[in-house]
């Protein structure tokens, strides 16, 4: 099933003619083991949430610098999203169809009803360059700004784009 993720993401780059550099690694599921066992030279290390609303009717994907603490109750203040918590593993697999510890900014590819919203920090979306997991946490990528913003508009999906609040 992980190599028909990274299939389909890769293949989802090249169809839309996406420049990419793929790093392959060792599983990783936190950005501490990232930071350990993955040497890339450049781009913006993210970190990605996928949260849901206190009703579970809302999910969304935050996607964030890989050493901002994001502050939940600050963000669902910020964005009138309201309480917000981590969605399960179910919602995660239904919405991205993704593993936990392989949630990332390219799940987007496989919400095709646009169920998913998404909040970028200002930080990550104004990177020069930004890697993330295609799909899968045992590679890495690194697409350049504009291939990230074209990657959202191909997909439909329109991020809201702010400082999120971090944690004190």
């Amino acid at each position: 099933m992980a190599s028909d993720r990274l299939t389909r993401a890769v293949r989802f780059l090249e169809t839309h003619g996406i420049p990419y550099e793929r790093y392959d690694h060792p599983a990783v599921f936190t950005v501490d083991e990232v930071t350990e066992m993955v040497d890339i030279p450049h781009g913006q290390r993210t970190k990605n949430l996928f949260v849901r609303d206190k009703k579970g009717r809302r999910h969304i994907l935050i996607v964030v610098s890989h050493d901002k603490q994001v502050d939940l109750m600050a963000l669902g203040a910020k964005t009138g999203l309201g309480r917000v918590s981590f969605a399960s593993e179910r919602r995660l697999l239904e919405h991205l169809d993704v593993e936990p510890g392989s949630v990332t900014l390219m799940g987007v590819i496989n919400d095709s009803e646009g169920a998913v919203e998404v909040i970028v920090d200002e930080a990550v979306w104004n990177a020069e360059s930004v890697r993330c997991h295609p799909l899968v946490n045992t590679a890495t990528i690194v697409l350049k700004r504009e291939d990230m913003h074209r990657l959202f508009e191909l997909t439909g999906h329109q991020p809201t784009v702010l400082d999120v609040p971090s944690k004190c």
